[in-house]
């Protein structure tokens, strides 16, 4: 990678003469290549893909800025990002992070309640963005069953069947075509969403602040936010009761939760291959004898 290509990106986003550094592998995510680039006594995170992937990288640094709400958890500030040596790169803010504890994560639930109060025009987002490196279309529209239905489950079964699991695709076909049964007597509002929340993207700043990071924006359903934060883990009962304490979720939550994490089911499907296969079919079983 040419570092000198990111110091001067870095130099010229910031108005700072910065001496020549160097970027240092750290632990990051199976998606990009994660580094700490140091120059004289600064540092800034950096992610590396290919140049290709430079519009991902766009589509991030936007979500990030739009997450940057009053009340709302932290996020890593945006410094620059561009393409050199054949590689895109996105330049963060380097923030020293630990695991968050259960007070932090009932911090965390409370401002997450807070960023769900700030709602968008309608359900969806002004670019498409990515979740993984699925594309995640997010063409606007009046009706977040009409959303979910086209550009969320229909759009990753599409590339299920796609993918080799066709048959799945056909045993989920029901559930499309009756997706309002569940949603009856509830109406969502277009929520900012983070939009892949689960434990691996949220920690702790040195401070006890809670940091959240890797967002796949949107305007959407406040739930699906909470369903994915359930997946793959969870977080301690401090965050569910302080988010539910600030805001309250509607009774039939516990039936869309399968439905929302279906979503991501499906997408770590297309994404990591038949291992998520039969997790998606238990999910669909459940959500079709719910209708």
């Amino acid at each position: 990678m040419d570092w000198d290509a990111v110091g001067s990106a870095i130099a010229q986003a910031t108005g700072e003469r910065l001496p020549p550094g160097k970027g240092w592998p750290i632990g990051g995510g199976s998606i990009n290549s994660a580094f700490r680039f140091d120059a004289g006594e600064r540092s800034w995170f950096v992610k590396l893909n290919r140049a290709e992937r430079l519009p991902m990288f766009e589509a991030e640094a936007e979500g990030l800025n739009a997450l940057r709400q009053p009340g709302a958890p932290r996020v890593p500030a945006v410094v620059t990002l561009g393409q050199a040596d054949g590689y895109a790169f996105l330049v963060l803010e380097y923030i020293l992070l630990r695991a968050a504890t259960a007070p932090v994560l009932a911090r965390l639930g409370e401002q997450l309640a807070a960023l769900h109060r700030v709602e968008g025009p309608r359900f969806g987002w002004g670019r498409d963005n990515t979740i993984g490196t699925t594309p995640q279309t997010n063409a606007w529209e009046d009706d977040w069953v009409t959303f979910f239905r086209r550009h969320r489950l229909g759009y990753q079964l599409q590339l299920a069947s796609a993918n080799g699991h066709r048959a799945l695709a056909e045993q989920a076909a029901p559930l499309l075509e009756r997706l309002d049964a569940l949603f009856a007597g509830y109406r969502p509002r277009p929520s900012l969403l983070h939009g892949d929340l689960w434990s691996g993207n949220a920690a702790s700043d040195l401070t006890g602040a809670p940091v959240i990071f890797d967002p796949a924006c949107y305007y959407g359903d406040r739930e699906s936010d909470i369903a994915m934060t359930e997946l793959f883990g969870g977080f301690t009962p401090s965050f569910y009761d302080a988010y539910r304490a600030s805001f309250p979720l509607d009774p039939g939550y516990e039936v869309r939760r399968d439905l929302y994490q279906l979503y991501h089911v499906l997408n770590h499907l297309n994404l990591f291959g038949g291992g998520y296969r039969a997790q998606a079919q238990r999910l669909i079983e459940r959500l079709l004898a719910s209708l």
